[in-house]
C-alpha cells in the first residue's frame, strides 16, 4: 500500500534530530512492506528529497529568507512573536494546497494519513479530492488545547477536520476523551513509541541501584514544569545527597539556573544544555530515578504523551511523573511509576525520596515498566495497528 504523510515538519538531512518517532514510524512501515512517503513543508527553499529510503515532497510557501515557520521551534511559538509570522500561516495553507492538488493528480495513493489537523486536514481533504484515497487523521493534543484556550474561532475547522475524514485516531486515551467534544466518529488509541537501542524491545536489564541522581529531559519551556521539580529538590533531606541533572535548552534556561541558584539544593543541580544521543543514554544509564513535572501551561497546552519516560523505564530507571495528558498512558500509579498532582513540589520531593529510599519499591516498579512497554509500546504491536487500520479504509 502506498501511503502519503501530511506532515508539519520532517527532518531537513538524516543526522538532523526532529521527529525521532515519526521517523522511526515510517521506517518501520516501510519495513513491514508499506511504502510511505512524506508531505512536507520547505524548510528556506529546501526541494524534494529522498531521506531514509523514502521521497519526501516538499511544498514551498514564502520567499527562501523567511520560510522558517516550522521545524526549528513549533509555528504556534513563532507566529505569536512576530507580524511576519501572524501572515505566513495564509501562505503556508495557499502553498500546501496547490502542491498537494498537483502531487496527487500526478500519483495515486491508497491512504492519505494527516498528521496535525491544524491546518493539514485541509491538504487532505483535497488530496482525497484530487486522488479518490482514503484519509485517516491523527490528532496529537496540542492543537485541541490551543483551539479551546486560545483559537476558540477554530473549533468548527477541528469538527470539519473529523467530519471528513475516513478514520479518526489519537495518541493517547487522554487525547481521545478530549476530541470527543469534536466528534461523534470513534476514536482509535495507536501511540507511538521509540526506537529501543540494544538486544531487546522490552527493556534493558538495569534496574540496580545507581546511586542518588534525578534526572530529567526535554525542552525548557512552561509546560515541562522544571521549575516545580527544582523547589522538590531543595525539600529532599540533605542526607540524600541528591543531586538534578536537567538535560536540555530551551527559552527557560537562564531563569531556571537563576532559581536553582537559590534554591536550597544550590550546588547539586547540574544543567547540561542540549545532549547527544550517546550523552543522553549515559545520563540514563547513571540515573537512579527520572521525573517527568509536566504542567498545564498558561495556554492550555501539556504533554501529548511523554516519550522520555518510556525511554528511562526502557533504561530500566523507575519514573515519577505528573497526572497530566497523556503520561496517564505510560504512568499507572504504583505500578509502572508514580504519578503525582501537577505544580506539586511537595508531592515530588515524597516520590522522588520513596524511589531513592525504598529497593523493593524500586524493583516492583522498574518491572512492572518493562512488561507494559513490551505489552502497550512494542513498535510490532503499533504497526500491525495501522496496517489493518489502512486495509480497512480500503
Amino acid at each position: 500500500m502506498r501511503i502519503l504523510h501530511i506532515v508539519t515538519s520532517f527532518p531537513r538531512r538524516e543526522d538532523d534530530v526532529i521527529t525521532p518517532w515519526l521517523v522511526e514510524l515510517l521506517k518501520r512501515q516501510k519495513a513491514a512492506g508499506l511504502e510511505p512517503e512524506v508531505f512536507a513543508p520547505s524548510y528556506k527553499g529546501l526541494g524534494d528529497q529522498i531521506m531514509f529510503g523514502m521521497t519526501v515532497h516538499r511544498f514551498r510557501y514564502f520567499p527562501r529568507r523567511w520560510e522558517d515557520l516550522t521545524h526549528d521551534e513549533m509555528a504556534v511559538d513563532r507566529i505569536s512573536r512576530s507580524w511576519l509570522y501572524k501572515l505566513l500561516p495564509a501562505f503556508y495553507l495557499a502553498g500546501g494546497v496547490r502542491a498537494i492538488w498537483r502531487l496527487c493528480r500526478r500519483n495515486r495513493y491508497d491512504a492519505v494519513h494527516v498528521h496535525w489537523p491544524l491546518p493539514h486536514a485541509a491538504f487532505g481533504w483535497v488530496a482525497r479530492l484530487a486522488s479518490g484515497a482514503r484519509v485517516v487523521t491523527t490528532f496529537y493534543g496540542a492543537e485541541l488545547r490551543w483551539v479551546r484556550h486560545s483559537l476558540p474561532w477554530l473549533a468548527g475547522f477541528l469538527r470539519w477536520s473529523a467530519a471528513v475524514s475516513d478514520r479518526v485516531t489519537a495518541i493517547s486515551t487522554f487525547t481521545a476523551r478530549e476530541l470527543r467534544e469534536y466528534t461523534d466518529q470513534p476514536v482509535e488509541v495507536i501511540p507511538y513509541t521509540i526506537g529501543f537501542p540494544g538486544n531487546s524491545e522490552s527493556g534493558i536489564q538495569n534496574s540496580e541501584f545507581k546511586g542518588n541522581e534525578i534526572l530529567t529531559v526535554g525542552r525548557l519551556v512552561e509546560r515541562k514544569g522544571v521549575r516545580y521539580l527544582i523547589e522538590a529538590c531543595g525539600l529532599l533531606p540533605d542526607t540524600l545527597g541528591a543531586r538534578l541533572v536537567i538535560a536540555g535548552g530551551g527559552p527557560l534556561l537562564q531563569e531556571l539556573k537563576g532559581q536553582a541558584a537559590r534554591s536550597a539544593a544550590a550546588g547539586r543541580i547540574e544543567f547540561t544544555g542540549l545532549v547527544t544521543a550517546g550523552e543522553l543514554d549515559r545520563r540514563y544509564r547513571g540515573a537512579a530515578v527520572y521525573v517527568q513535572p509536566a504542567i498545564v501551561d498558561s495556554r492550555g497546552d501539556t504533554e501529548m504523551l511523554g516519550v522520555v519516560l518510556l525511554e528511562a523505564m526502557h533504561h530500566g530507571v523507575p519514573v515519577v511523573g505528573s497526572e497530566v495528558g497523556g503520561i496517564t498512558d505510560i504512568i499507572i500509579h504504583d505500578k509502572t511509576g508514580l504519578l503525582v498532582p501537577e505544580k506539586d513540589p511537595a508531592a515530588l520531593a515524597r516520590a522522588i525520596e520513596s524511589i531513592l529510599t525504598d529497593k523493593s519499591l524500586r524493583d516492583r516498579l522498574v518491572d512492572n515498566a518493562r512488561k507494559h512497554l513490551a505489552d502497550g509500546f512494542d513498535w510490532d504491536t503499533i504497526i500491525k495497528k495501522w496496517i489493518t487500520l489502512y486495509v480497512s479504509m480500503r
